[in-house]
């Protein structure tokens, strides 16, 4: 079975001042490792040798929290020359390497454990370190290595393997299989089981002397599993996980102590080395008592430096290791207290024995039993629950039987309670001459379960008293017991403090209508407790939050206490400015809580209390606070309307500035049916835009009608001038001739001609040239989007950088072409789009998608030709009214047109028609 193998330093490259090599030979919680030397060179070497020659299966590093090496290698040899040369690098065999993490994400304050396994034989494992990460911290450009951990086999492994080839012959016949995923993770059935004993984790956050014991009990479960004495395996297996957490425990303080010392803070050193020497000695009489430990085992090794690592586990590679010298006596400097506030034990429970043992001699001459102060230290870091016992009991037996099972975990106590201190008898005199010195002694005891039972027999013997009992007795019974269930309510148990509100539930709504007592003696347990339970809904613990919250809900609504209207009147206080989150936010909820089932009638809740305190709360400095107090508002508003009002600020711009009460007077605004500014603005713009879409649907009927009487028009000026046309014909051919040959430009060559497909046509005034562009030019179309005028040769273009919706297109890289920026990663990635070609070797239609030849006249041929674009929608319904174009001017048409058209590609229209001076101003510039 693979385990910890122990090993020296035998070279480094360098290190530090205090921080040798050697110290990677220590796993403590207070080591602190190697570190190379300031400003070093790359790569830094460490060479190990383990004790024997083994089979590595597992390596761990525990590196620095800044000063971090940016790779690791690893390299194995079987053995080095009989002179000493570490760096000769043919004589070990590289094994691999591996990468740590930088750190940044945990801002350098965080350890990486890095765990590598491999399988390689050899007595000498030599570690290469690489150039550091950077970082603030580092500012001397070092690496270091807080430990190593090497876990394997010997490599001379033939009576382990004769032992393992028996057990699997045996498992064979007995029909096992080795490899049942139900004993994965068992040692007894895997041979390359790794105990969590030899994790590098176990020791560098356990004390090094807990950690002995551990692995020596853990040694003995195993022996007592072998010979089938179950009941003492699950006594060891609870006491190894609870010296676990006591070895935790006193690494921290001894980290602590260390930090103390550093700053030279001796009063605290000595604190805490008193507080570490308590702690342990009370644990080690614990074990004692249930024959756990041995005396031998418990001299502590104050005087002797650690050890370097050794197997403890494998009895068979394990040396003789001379026994620990007798400690001697400390000085009567040690000053003790009261015993430990015991908490709520596991399924087993360590006790104190009344034996004198080694340990005894840590504790002063004048009191042999140690009394811990525990009120200063928080809950979870008080000992496992113990008492003592009187001298003369039998010392207890290795194995426990179910009846001891069973009182452990009750708490592992069966005396008496400890007696009261001089303090407490003056305290609760009262509540003694009533309930007697012992109930009261177990209320007030230092261990959870008697302070439980205290309460539990409290609740019995005020079920059990009789009815004929005098009032005044009932009376002062009642006051006593208020007097314990407050003191049981600040409890930090939650058994004990669920007990208390259990008996106070009980004395409420049964003790007093059974003895028939009078509303005073209800008001004075509820005005004695309520004030304590409030405190505890402000607790850090959630689950004691919500129980104390539940509970007070629970008791307002009891027809005892509803009557005397008393919690509500505690809700509505204003919340203090000082006071814990969880406080405001538990007060706040059970106020609208409460306001639900109570209601502001004759409940103690009325508008002026409620509003005033929501209205304060709206400055709270936590969010859920000023939340819940805006509901509150709105739900007193459903309730009583125009009276809230009162207490609020008046509605106007100012106040609506504060985003609370604008979320309030909108809420009154849904509450009363009426329009928020939200809902008003949104009609407002939904009217304008509704009266523009009219106005521009006017605007088309008014054209469509000019158009149809310029068509008409157009018709009859046609007919009268194909008569008037054959008598002037040669005139007018005979001085056209003359101009042209000389090629004399017409002022008037550009009026009644389209700029942009070249037609010419008498009926293009101004307004019909604009009805032109607007209808039916084959060059030009309307942007949906924007609803402008723009060249089809430039729609592209315009979709991306001039129209109102541009920010919602985007190019697509394949076909050159504007996509809605929504559909646009579907449309890459579907590679459907036929590619675009460079400008220079290819137009590219955006209405067919479709290439052509280059160059302006090829927009014309494509856009206005009838073999060119199919999805040029006006193309069909022109051709058939287009005149032929004159032979000899449409070259210079086309010239004009298009050529001009770059500048001018977007026509403006006002209001959603066309501009009437555009497209000829700019055709004669």
């Amino acid at each position: 079975m693979p385990h910890k193998i122990g090993f020296v330093v035998v070279s480094s490259s360098g290190h530090e001042d205090g921080f040798s090599a050697r110290e990677l030979m220590i796993h403590a919680p207070t080591v602190s490792g190697w570190r190379s030397p300031r400003f070093c060179q790359f790569p830094q070497e460490i060479v190990l040798q383990m004790v024997e020659r083994c089979r590595i299966r597992k390596l761990q590093l525990l590196a620095h929290q800044y000063m971090i090496s940016s790779k690791i290698e690893f390299y194995i040899s079987e053995s080095l020359p009989e002179y000493f040369a570490p760096y000769q690098a043919e004589r070990f065999r590289r094994l691999g390497y591996v990468s740590l993490c930088d750190n940044e994400k945990t801002g350098c304050k965080a350890r990486e454990l890095k765990s590598v396994y491999v399988d390689a034989v050899g007595q000498f494992l030599k570690l290469i370190f690489h150039q550091n990460h950077a970082n603030k911290y580092n500012i001397y450009n070092q690496v270091a290595l807080v430990a190593i951990n090497i876990i394997g086999d010997p490599a001379d492994f033939s009576d382990e393997s004769n032992t393992a080839s028996r057990e699997k012959l045996i498992d064979h016949y007995l029909g096992h299989n080795s490899e049942d995923p139900a004993l994965e993770g068992t040692y007894t059935r895997r041979s390359d089981y790794i105990s969590p004993l030899d994790d590098l984790a176990f020791d560098m956050y356990q004390d090094p002397e807990v950690a002995q014991i551990i692995r020596k009990l853990d040694e003995r479960k195993r022996e007592a599993v072998q010979k089938e004495r179950y009941d003492y395996a699950k006594k060891l297996k609870q006491a190894i996980a609870d010296l676990q957490k006591v070895g935790e425990r006193l690494g921290r303080y001894e980290v602590e102590k260390r930090c103390a010392v550093e700053k030279e803070d001796y009063d605290l050193a000595k604190e805490k080395k008193q507080q570490m020497e308590q702690y342990r000695a009370e644990v080690y009489e614990q074990l004692e008592l249930h024959s756990l430990l041995d005396a031998e085992l418990m001299r502590r090794p104050l005087d002797l430096p650690l050890r370097p690592l050794a197997r403890s586990g494998s009895p068979r590679h394990q040396k003789p290791m001379p026994s620990l010298p007798q400690l001697e006596e400390r000085g009567t400097e040690n000053q003790f207290a009261e015993p430990f506030l015991q908490e709520k034990p596991s399924s087993y429970s360590l006790t104190i024995s009344p034996q004198h043992s080694a340990v005894d001699q840590l504790l002063p001459a004048t009191d042999p039993h140690p009394k811990i102060n525990a009120e200063s230290l928080p809950y979870d870091e008080r000992p496992l629950p113990a008492i003592r016992k009187h001298h003369g009991e039998a010392v207890v037996e290795p194995e426990m039987s179910d009846a001891d099972i069973s009182d452990a975990r009750r708490g592992g106590l069966s005396g008496e309670p400890e007696p009261l201190t001089e303090k407490a008898l003056r305290e609760a005199s009262s509540a003694i001459d009533v309930l007697g010195e012992t109930l009261v002694a177990g209320a007030y005891s230092k261990t959870w379960s008697y302070r439980e039972d205290a309460l539990l027999a409290l609740y019995k013997k005020l079920m059990e008293m009789p009815v004929g009992t005098p009032k005044e007795d009932l009376k002062n019974t009642l006051r006593a017991s208020i007097f314990l269930i407050r003191r049981a309510i600040k409890d930090i148990v939650t058994s004990v403090f669920q007990a208390s509100l259990k008996l106070l539930k009980m004395m409420i709504t049964q003790y007093i209508p059974k003895h028939k007592l009078s509303k005073l003696e209800t008001a004075h347990c509820v005005e004695r407790t309520i004030p304590v339970l409030l405190t505890r809904t402000g607790d850090s613990s959630a689950r004691l939050r919500v129980t104390a919250a539940n509970f007070i809900q629970e008791m307002a609504l009891f027809k005892e206490v509803k009557s005397l209207q008393i919690i509500p009147s505690y809700l509505v206080q204003p919340l203090k400015t000082n006071s814990s989150v969880h406080l405001a936010m538990s007060q706040m909820g059970l106020l609208a809580r409460l306001l639900k089932d109570l209601g502001t009638g004759s409940s103690g809740f009325t508008i002026d209390n409620v509003m005033k305190f929501s209205v304060s709360s709206l400055e709270h400095r936590v969010y859920e606070v000023r939340e819940t107090a805006v509901r509150i508002i709105l739900d007193m508003y459903r309730q009583h309307q125009a009276s809230i009002l009162e207490y609020l600020p008046p509605d106007d711009s100012n106040t609506r500035k504060n985003i609370l009460y604008k979320t309030i007077f909108e809420g009154f605004a849904k509450i009363d049916g009426r329009p928020t500014d939200a809902e008003m603005r949104a009609r407002r713009r939904a009217a304008t835009e509704e009266a523009e879409k009219q106005k521009k649907e006017e605007i088309k009927a008014l054209q469509g009608q000019l158009a149809a009487l310029k068509d008409i028009q157009a018709e009859v000026q046609e007919k009268e001038s194909d008569a008037v046309k054959p008598k002037n014909q040669d005139i007018q051919g005979g001085k056209a001739a003359p101009a042209e040959a000389l090629g004399i430009p017409d002022e008037h060559y550009l009026d009644n001609l389209c700029i942009f497909c070249g037609e010419r046509s008498e009926s293009f005034t101004e307004e019909g040239l604009d009805l032109h562009y607007w209808k039916h030019c084959l060059m030009l179309t309307r942007c949906d989007h924007c609803k402008q005028v723009v060249e089809i040769s430039s729609l592209t273009e315009h979709l991306l950088t001039e129209c109102d919706k541009k920010d919602g297109f985007g190019k697509c890289y394949r076909c050159s072409e504007a996509v809605f920026k929504e559909e646009l990663p579907r449309h890459i990635k579907n590679k459907e789009c036929n590619p675009a070609k460079p400008e220079k070797m290819a137009n590219r239609c955006p209405l067919c998608h479709e290439n052509f030849s280059p160059g302006e006249e090829a927009w014309k041929a494509h856009l206005m030709g009838p073999a060119g674009c199919t999805m040029n929608l006006r193309k069909t319904h022109i051709l058939q009214k287009a005149p032929a174009l004159q032979p000899g001017k449409s070259s210079a048409v086309a010239a004009s047109g298009p050529s001009g058209s770059k500048a001018g590609s977007k026509i403006p229209t006002p209001k959603g028609g066309l501009s009437k001076s555009s497209s000829r101003t700019h055709a004669r510039r």
